[in-house]
């Protein structure tokens, strides 16, 4: 039997919003190699953490990334195009996260900044969508690191065991499983639907298209 599921967990960029940044990254950073060493170093950066976790704005925080990555951009080059990195919603998001809120507690775990999270809320709505959102820069802790994990559960008084957490990032899929919660990579919005189906997840809502 599946396990029981309480409360879905969802990423933000990558699975619900498509994300133009990575392959903006690599053109301005041809050295990085590949997507997965940039995510690598992306989550791992200084800068990045600081940013969203709220502690700098974003003028510190274009200044000391096109430092930490050699970018050959100017900061007001990198902050337009940084902002628009979150390309757009899945045109299914909203009608998905409606059906399954009949059923299941639903929660946003993005690590996001006050530029980006402006945009989900004033161009998508898209935190009204969910029970409770944990944006980072406003929780002041971000993924992978255990205590955002940690602190979400608490916060929503679920069970690591009863809680399904969903990412684009691998790095991140592991680290909710090293705290207990069942945790699938989903690099894309078409790929839910079969771990919905692994887990017996049903949503009463149609594709468009």
């Amino acid at each position: 039997m599946p396990a029981r599921i309480d409360a879905i967990l969802f990423d933000l960029g990558g699975v619900l919003i498509e994300l133009a940044g990575v392959g903006r990254m690599l053109a301005w950073c041809p050295s990085l190699g590949t997507s997965d060493e940039l995510w690598r170093r992306w989550l791992a950066s200084p800068a990045v953490r600081a940013f969203e976790t709220g502690r700098t704005d974003r003028a510190e925080f274009a200044d000391a990334i096109i430092v930490e990555f050699g970018l050959p951009v100017d900061r007001e080059a990198f902050l337009v195009e940084f902002a628009l990195w979150p390309r757009a919603l899945h045109p299914d998001a909203r009608a998905l996260l409606d059906s399954l809120a009949r059923r299941y507690t639903l929660a946003s775990l993005s690590n996001t900044n006050e530029l980006h999270w402006n945009r989900f809320a004033s161009e998508w709505n898209l935190p009204d969508f969910f029970h409770h959102n944990f944006p980072s820069h406003a929780v002041g802790k971000l993924k992978p690191d255990a205590d955002y994990f940690e602190h979400v559960l608490e916060e929503l008084r679920v069970d690591a065991a009863h809680a399904l957490f969903v990412d684009d990032n691998a790095i991140n899929v592991l680290a909710a499983r090293s705290v207990g919660m069942h945790a699938r990579h989903v690099p894309r919005f078409e790929a839910l639907a079969p771990v919905f189906a692994e887990f017996r997840i049903g949503a009463a809502w149609e594709p468009s298209g």
